[in-house]
């Protein structure tokens, strides 16, 4: 590993499953192994791909009762906030399907991205004090706690607080019927609330593909913010290297190699930005579309309807929020960790370097002026300027909604 730094604090030496661990743990509770390939256990493998289809199945029949569902009650305007009742969870649907179906075509790519990033990977242990990866991985950990915490909060509530609520009801306030509700708004093409057990199997139903939507949902975002923060990683140390390399002590052959080493180092970690653009930027696009009309109906459900809806859509609102700053977020991360080599390049020691040293600094500095990035179709690269669209966006579609409804 190139820039490696002496440090006498002693830390925990990390490897790289340990920083992709939480995605790939996560996906599997849904069958989704990326590297089920090279799983030898035969077994296993078929296991997990026929229940990870089964769930996917299971959970695109319960989306087309809610499409059914949306379209009887859309046609009728007394029923509009309830027909919209359902649009969020739609839109979340969506989002899960897109994401799963993007990652299952670009697997391939995916799995070859994380393969090279392992190879660079510092490894040693005063490599990784060098490039802060307990600071990255304690970082990024808390982030990924935080967002799936809040994501599949949204899918729990949703699923389990009518089941909750009939049972206090039930068996603790003295109510003389079991309330058969369910989390979402579904239409079914049988009686599912007379039998008892019809109805348990289809609640559950619904509960596990509520699941599958929210890890699906949340693991492709995961899977970004783990590679972005690596190549963060290395940006930021190529940076603080560079700035801190003083030409005077060196030979002139030792700068020489020192910048070629650079040069070769730096152009790896912008094609691995560019990897994760291609892998990832058509299902960003969908994804802050889908985002803009789910925080427009969460948001409009909040304000027309009950208490009890406005806690589980202020859960759903929050959420959907948090996804795409935190997608913002590691967008800007990537521009402005990559930016921080042109700077480099001035602040370091070369005034006493040679011409050939300069002339490659100043070819370096040239292409640090446009910084690796995430670059949906039809957005400009991802920042928090995106995440302004994208709520500018959200309130036009509520002031329309709003406006319908009130008009």
């Amino acid at each position: 590993m190139l820039f490696s730094k002496k440090s006498k604090v002693k830390q925990e030496l990390f490897s790289f499953e340990d920083l992709t661990r939480f995605p790939m743990v996560f996906y599997k509770t849904i069958g989704e192994d990326l590297y089920s390939e090279r799983d030898k256990n035969l077994v296993r493998r078929y296991l997990l791909r026929l229940y990870l289809i089964l769930g996917f199945l299971n959970f695109n029949a319960y989306v087309v009762g809610e499409i059914a569902y949306f379209i009887v009650h859309i046609t009728s305007t007394t029923t509009l906030l309830e027909a919209t009742a359902v649009a969020p969870c739609i839109g979340f649907s969506f989002m899960a399907d897109f994401k799963q179906f993007g990652l299952t075509v670009n697997r391939r790519k995916l799995v070859n991205l994380l393969d090279q990033l392992k190879e660079i990977f510092p490894m040693s242990r005063e490599q990784q004090q060098a490039y802060q990866v307990a600071y990255y991985d304690k970082h990024m950990n808390r982030v990924m706690w935080l967002f799936t915490i809040l994501c599949m909060t949204y899918t729990s509530s949703f699923s389990f607080y009518p089941a909750i609520k009939s049972t206090i009801k039930y068996y603790f306030m003295g109510s003389e019927i079991f309330e058969r509700n369910y989390g979402f708004h579904i239409l079914f093409p049988y009686d599912a609330e007379t039998d008892i057990t019809v109805y348990w199997i289809s609640y559950w139903g619904l509960a596990h593909c509520a699941y599958v939507a929210g890890v699906s949902y949340v693991c492709v975002d995961l899977l970004l913010i783990t590679t972005i923060t690596q190549l963060t990683m290395h940006f930021n140390y190529m940076a603080d290297t560079l700035a801190a390399y003083n030409g005077d002590e060196h030979s002139v052959a030792e700068n020489l190699k020192f910048a070629q080493d650079f040069v070769v180092y730096h152009t790896r970690c912008l094609e691995l930005s560019e990897e994760i653009n291609n892998i990832f930027s058509f299902t960003i696009l969908w994804n802050f579309i889908a985002a803009s009309l789910v925080i427009c109906f969460a948001g409009f459900q909040i304000t027309a309807s009950n208490v009890e809806d406005i806690v589980l859509y202020f859960i759903f609102f929050s959420a959907s929020l948090v996804q795409v700053f935190v997608v913002c977020y590691y967008g800007d991360e990537i521009i402005s960790s990559s930016s921080r080599i042109g700077s480099s390049t001035f602040n370091h020691n070369w005034l006493s370097c040679d011409s050939k040293y300069k002339h490659i600094m100043r070819f370096i500095n040239m292409r640090a002026q446009k910084p690796a990035s995430i670059r949906p179709p039809t957005f400009p690269p991802i920042s928090f300027n995106t995440f302004m669209k994208v709520i500018s966006m959200s309130y036009q579609f509520f002031a329309l909604l709003r406006t319908t409804y009130y008009g």
